[in-house]
């Protein structure tokens, strides 16, 4: 059996089908109807009431033949039809919306995510938002890079660590490569997230801060790797390479969990005389 290419139109119009027939209207608190309901679930009408939007506009969605809604409209049909947060994410996703929210980026680590990066020790990591804020690291994290739970909040960003932070950016022998990786990466975060305000903030602090920054981001390099090797000078252990992994957790994807490893025996000595200390 083969399936054809997605036609979000057709699958929004039966996914919102299939969401009002299988709701109970007695759950709901609906009035019980005199005539018999021919088919299981909410009525359109219902529906519509829910949602405060025309029964005419349900039916053309349903049938395939409206525009598709508005983020508004799509909020108030998940709300109606008591979607959970997956299938509501779905039914933006098919409106071709972005859910409300969507651009702000968690200021705090998720509880499971800051217990696995401390369960991940003795590898380096920490946890990010798209901004590049760091929201939690393990012990190794900040030997490796400095001392991170000393640094001011405003500080506390993958980024300036690169750029600005007088230990830190003499780490990288390759330093020009790594801020232009790093800066390309964050024009990608920029695209993806336009209404992030305090991402555009940021943006003009580093432009303006910093001409290393600003020539790096007039060239409009985009980049979205998820690993790669860097090369540390490290101030008490020498020169060590070490390789990084980027995982997007499904559960949390704007929050980026990034593991350090030692490429070589070398680097795993490295790091381990620096676990010891």
């Amino acid at each position: 059996m083969t399936t054809s290419a997605v036609d979000p139109t057709q699958e929004l119009a039966a996914f919102l089908r299939t969401r009002r027939e299988r709701l109970d209207p007695a759950e709901l608190g609906l009035p019980p109807r005199r005539q018999a309901r021919r088919t299981p679930g909410l009525r359109r009408e219902e529906v519509a009431e829910l949602a405060g939007i025309s029964v005419d506009y349900v039916v053309r969605l349903e049938q395939a033949r409206g525009p598709r809604p508005s983020a508004e409209v799509a909020g108030a049909l998940a709300d109606a039809l008591r979607l959970a947060p997956d299938e509501r994410a779905y039914l933006f996703g098919l409106s071709g919306q972005r859910p409300p929210g969507a651009d702000r980026p968690a200021t705090d680590a998720a509880p499971a995510l800051a217990r696995l990066v401390a369960d991940l020790s003795p590898l380096p990591a920490v946890l990010m938002n798209h901004r590049y804020d760091l929201l939690a690291w393990n012990p190794e994290a900040s030997a490796l890079l400095c001392d991170l739970d000393a640094l001011p909040p405003h500080e506390r960003n993958a980024l300036w660590l690169c750029l600005l932070h007088p230990r830190v950016r003499e780490f990288y022998p390759d330093r020009e490569r790594v801020a232009r990786e790093a800066v390309a990466h964050l024009r990608a975060a920029w695209a993806a997230h336009p209404h992030d305000r305090a991402l555009s903030d940021l943006i003009a602090r580093f432009t303006a801060g910093h001409d290393g920054f600003a020539r790096l981001w007039a060239r409009r390099d985009v980049r979205v790797g998820a690993r790669g090797t860097k090369l540390i000078r490290h101030p008490d252990l020498g020169d060590l390479t070490v390789e990084f992994e980027t995982l997007r957790p499904v559960q949390d994807p704007d929050q980026l969990l990034v593991v350090h490893r030692p490429a070589d025996a070398r680097s795993r000595s490295a790091l381990d005389r620096l676990r010891a200390r």
